[in-house]
């Protein structure tokens, strides 16, 4: 016997049209309401399928508002099916402050598997090994991006990012990071698909002329063994301590040499 759950997480294609699952189809058709990002966007894929299901708005800026209308819904026994624009809803799109209600009222959830433009990035990358961070967008202040970029260091780092904006992100990652490898995919599944893996200089250089569609961007770990210690010399510079006393510092803290600390200081 099939279950019915109350609430379903149902993830809509990223690009290509075809990427969507029969039961994603089913679900869409059967349930009675759906809660989208962007009713319009939604209604494409909808119109597409033949999906007659009535759309309701769900996205950022009316969540709260819009979270008691959809409690009262399933109250009232209706199913009703969360959607974003485009992927897996929850993966930087709207919704947490709809699950968080619905797990307090004791409301039967599912989730259904679907199109992600994570998986479908990194599925074709090479990577030495499976750990990475996906940090959603990347940060909008060179403070905050830096020290996320700093934090990570060691591991593959993975991120959003805007057309207009990745030129000067790499710029960013070229700067504190120096030259490490970044891979690059735009347009996952759609007709201009594209992903470069190379070294942030060349890749800057690819792009030099602008970016166009949406991007999911990778900045490999650092090879660089000092790269952690520069780190930390600049913060405590940063904070006016001085060569002997930050030689001192992370000699202890790092199990490192003082005399290379301090050279590395200078």
């Amino acid at each position: 016997m099939k279950r019915e759950f109350q609430l379903y997480i149902v993830p809509t294609p990223i690009g290509n049209m075809s990427d969507i699952t029969l039961r994603t189809i089913e679900v869409l058709k059967d349930v009675d309401i759906i809660a989208c990002e962007d009713t319009r966007t939604t209604q494409n894929v909808l119109n597409h399928y033949d999906i007659k299901t009535k759309t309701i708005s769900y996205h950022k800026y009316n969540e709260k508002s819009k979270v008691s209308e959809i409690i009262d819904y399933v109250k009232n026994g209706k199913k009703v099916a969360l959607v974003s624009d485009a992927g897996t809803p929850m993966i930087c799109d709207p919704g947490s402050v709809l699950l968080e209600e619905i797990h307090k009222n004791g409301i039967s959830t599912t989730a259904l598997p679907g199109a992600c433009a994570i998986p479908t990035f990194l599925s074709q990358i090479p990577r030495e090994n499976e750990f990475f961070v996906f940090s959603g967008f990347f940060p909008r202040t060179s403070q905050k991006a830096e020290e996320l970029l700093t934090k990570y260091s060691d591991v593959n780092l993975v991120f959003y990012e805007a057309p207009n904006r990745i030129l000067d992100t790499l710029n960013l990652v070229k700067k504190v990071r120096g030259t490490v490898k970044v891979a690059i995919g735009r347009e996952l599944t759609k007709l201009f698909e594209e992903v470069v893996v190379d070294d942030v200089d060349v890749i800057i250089e690819h792009f030099k002329d602008g970016v166009k569609g949406e991007i999911v961007c990778m900045i490999y770990s650092s090879n660089d063994s000092n790269f952690e210690i520069m780190s930390k010399i600049k913060s405590l510079k940063d904070k006016g301590f001085k060569s002997k006393e930050i030689a001192t510092i992370l000699s202890t803290l790092f199990d490192v040499n003082k005399n290379d600390v301090y050279k590395l200081t200078m």
